[in-house]
């Protein structure tokens, strides 16, 4: 079996002048696109909230707008395979950078579920409470109530979609999917109604780059990589495959449906990364 270790590093990017210059415009479009986005979501997320309550009608479509037009600033394609899934239910899907959140919001509004670390990291964290992400934490004490938020936000009709992983990776492989958030879909409440859709996401590396580009794992620090993706030209491609959603009802346990998706995901990548 093939060993994942998170420290194999690719080579660092050196940034040339040209590249610098593509940080700075390439930077100062984006800056100014999140704050639209920030803006425009602040502006409607409260009367949205006085009438929805939990429903989210509005800004859902800011998040999509942003997310589509930093995928353009950066100059990066983006292809769809399969159809997003209409079903009440989840989105899982294999992680592998910070551009994950981009990609995976253009074709579908989607509500990501994320660490509670991440709510205190700054910039992110802030992006995060605005566009409605659910935080959780690793503590077992805590298992009945996130099920309870889990519930409210599937049953308001929104579409959940967490990272079984529990990490990002290189994007050359797939690493088996953790089990846990998957029972709280096994409550009486949920599991006849749910549905979960499985995502395979494949990125392609500029030419002449390390098939690794885009990955962002290990020890690897934020800015240094976002200002390689900034500087980069001509760019990558991601492809997202949606597969066919599966009904939580069907599956005995949690880890048989975790077991399902993993081998569903992973079967949705190049030959080359179908390993663990």
């Amino acid at each position: 079996m093939f060993t994942w270790r998170p420290d194999d590093m690719p080579p660092k990017v050196q940034i040339t002048l040209v590249g610098w210059i593509r940080v700075v415009l390439r930077g100062i479009c984006w800056i100014l696109v999140l704050i639209a986005g920030v803006l425009a979501t602040l502006l409607l997320r409260g009367p949205e909230r006085i009438v929805f309550g939990l429903g989210r009608p509005w800004t859902p479509y800011v998040t999509q707008w942003v997310c589509r037009l930093t995928l353009w600033i950066l100059g990066i394609r983006l292809r769809t395979q399969g159809t997003p899934m209409k079903n009440a239910g989840a989105v899982v899907s294999n992680h592998l950078s910070w551009l994950d959140i981009f990609a995976l919001n253009v074709r579908k509004r989607i509500y990501f579920v994320s660490k509670s670390e991440v709510a205190g990291w700054p910039g992110i964290g802030t992006l995060a409470k605005i566009t409605g992400t659910v935080f959780i934490t690793r503590d077992p004490r805590q298992a009945q109530q996130q099920t309870q938020i889990f519930e409210s936000r599937l049953l308001e009709g929104h579409k959940l979609l967490f990272f079984p992983e529990g990490t990002s990776t290189d994007g050359m492989r797939v690493l088996p999917f953790k089990s846990t958030l998957f029972e709280a879909f096994f409550s009486q409440t949920l599991r006849s109604e749910m549905y979960i859709q499985a995502v395979s996401l494949v990125y392609t590396a500029p030419h002449g780059e390390d098939a690794r580009f885009y990955g962002w794992w290990g020890d690897m620090e934020f800015a240094p990589h976002v200002l390689k993706v900034l500087a980069q030209a001509p760019q990558g491609e991601i492809t997202i495959i949606y597969h066919p959603p599966v009904k939580v009802d069907d599956f005995p346990n949690r880890k048989a449906l975790a077991g399902h998706l993993a081998q569903v995901v992973r079967a949705g990548m190049p030959p080359e990364r179908q390993k663990t």
